[in-house]
């Protein structure tokens, strides 16, 4: 059949049909879906230690402050002992993995802005890692190595070389996780408004 027939003396053309265009792929609902939701765990995660070196910060070095060198030693030999549980480490290393995972997810969402907050707290996070496992947990190896405090000559010297450089140290964690938190705050209030646009501010 011919292309092209005339109607009334007039070409009548028909063109060819044409491929649809391509349109860059989208991101899988799936993954939106999901993306809400880790990024929101998250934050709670990172939350919760914020939260407990905050505790140390304003409630249990200020309190073993006031007792005698015996009772310091003691409680924070305890202290150390005790979080060493299954909670505390869901918590710990859950934040690290969680806020490692959102930010694969918002980078292959596209979403530069949310990525780069979500970013920024991952880096915040690993140092307030870093300075755990490079400084607090050694003095509390060596606190604990001291034995125990009914044993120990000099608990004032032992006492000394722990307490200032660990509420120091613990210092630093606790700014590092609450500026974590604030960027990942951000990041949420960003992911949620859930437009296109949000991902290139």
């Amino acid at each position: 059949m011919s292309a092209a027939h005339h109607t009334n003396g007039a070409p009548n053309i028909h063109p060819t049909p044409q491929a649809p265009l391509h349109h860059p792929a989208l991101p899988v609902p799936a993954r939106k879906s999901a993306a809400g939701p880790v990024l929101g765990a998250a934050t709670v995660a990172t939350a919760l230690m914020a939260g407990v070196f905050f505790s140390f910060d304003v409630a249990v070095m200020p309190g073993l402050g006031r007792g005698d060198d015996r009772t310091f030693i003691g409680a924070m030999q305890n202290i150390n002992v005790a979080i060493e549980n299954p909670v505390f480490f869901l918590a710990f290393f859950g934040a690290l993995v969680l806020t490692g995972v959102a930010a694969f997810q918002q980078r292959r969402l596209g979403r530069r802005a949310v990525f780069g907050w979500v970013l920024a707290s991952v880096a915040l996070y690993v140092v307030a890692l870093l300075v755990t496992m490079g400084a607090n947990i050694p003095l509390n190896d060596e606190l604990a190595k001291a034995g125990d405090p009914a044993h120990i000559r000099d608990l004032a010297a032992v006492r000394a070389k722990f307490e200032n450089t660990w509420i120091a140290l613990n210092m630093v964690r606790t700014a590092a996780c609450t500026v974590a938190v604030g960027c990942l705050s951000r990041a949420l209030f960003l992911h949620g408004r859930g437009d296109a646009g949000a991902g290139s501010r």
